[in-house]
């Protein structure tokens, strides 16, 4: 705008002084023309650069505004990587102290199942042993039942048997085999039987026998040391011990007397046959169970 101003003022000062030739008007002329050509580029080229910084500025807010969004997701992004982080160590530091518990519980059990397996193992040891024991015994009760029949053999018919049943022996001789009414001295066909069987319960020295008197329900009523049924009862089962006492291969430790009087009848004494069946001597053998307890009573 100055140099207008300027161009103006010489053109006039030329004009009024009528000093300036045709040809330098031209040429001022000229130049002004150029200038204002110039000016109009120089105008349009600060348009252009306003037009380039307002694109420029309104691209640097949408860059500050997407690096702002960014930083923001970023941060955030951060801080939940963080908590994450925090989570993992946490459920980390938790499945590792329930892990080790559980490993301590099953460690636990498997200690308590090895126990028992164990015990187990050692019941069912000691079961196998009674039950070999206990085969071994029935076998030998059947065999001394055999051996005791053979022996009694001709005896048997004469209100004497032999009968095994609960895991013993039975051998019962009636009085009428034995002893004369009131009596408890043995007779000598009675003797007989006893030495007989003597010879049997010799060869297995480890059995015990109970030696047991029963009678029938009459009264006692003969005169002398003899009180009541139940005496009775007894005396005639020391008798039979002194007899089977005689054989030195029997152990006398085994040897025990009982008197069971009227009260352990085997058939009823309202008939003369019950009160014959009645009066008698049991002889009960067992076999010797201590073996068998030993192994229950460390069970």
């Amino acid at each position: 705008m100055k140099k207008q101003v300027v161009l103006f003022f010489l053109v006039s000062v030329l004009y009024f002084n009528s000093c300036v030739s045709t040809k330098v008007f031209n040429d001022l002329e000229a130049r002004y023309s150029e200038m204002k050509i110039n000016r109009n580029a120089l105008i349009k080229y600060q348009d252009s650069l306003q037009q380039a910084f307002n694109a420029l500025d309104k691209n640097w807010y949408k860059t500050s505004a997407y690096l702002k969004r960014s930083r923001d997701s970023v941060s955030i992004g951060l801080e939940q990587i963080t908590s994450l982080e925090e989570e993992y160590a946490l459920l980390a530091q938790n499945s590792n102290k329930k892990i080790n518990e559980s490993i301590a519980r099953n460690n636990s059990l498997l200690k308590e199942i090895a126990i028992k397996e164990s015990q187990l193992l050692t019941r069912s040891e000691r079961v196998n042993q009674l039950e070999k024991l206990i085969s071994q015994q029935k076998e030998s009760l059947q065999l001394l039942k055999k051996s005791l029949s053979d022996a009694l053999l001709n005896f048997e018919g004469n209100g004497l048997t032999v009968e095994q049943r609960d895991g013993k022996v039975y051998v019962s001789m009636e009085n009428k085999l034995l002893f004369s009414s009131g009596s408890w001295a043995v007779s000598s066909e009675g003797k007989k039987a006893v030495v007989e069987l003597g010879k049997v319960l010799g060869d297995n020295p480890d059995i015990a026998v109970l030696i047991e008197g029963h009678t029938d329900d009459d009264a006692f009523t003969a005169s002398g040391p003899i009180t009541d049924n139940w005496d009775l009862s007894t005396k005639r089962a020391t008798s039979i011990v002194g007899i089977l006492s005689e054989n030195k291969k029997i152990n006398k430790q085994n040897l025990t007397a009982a008197g069971r009087g009227e009260f352990s009848p085997l058939a009823s004494n309202e008939t003369a046959d019950g009160k014959a069946k009645n009066r008698r001597i049991e002889i009960i053998i067992s076999p010797n169970l201590n073996e068998l307890f030993e192994i229950i009573s460390n069970d």
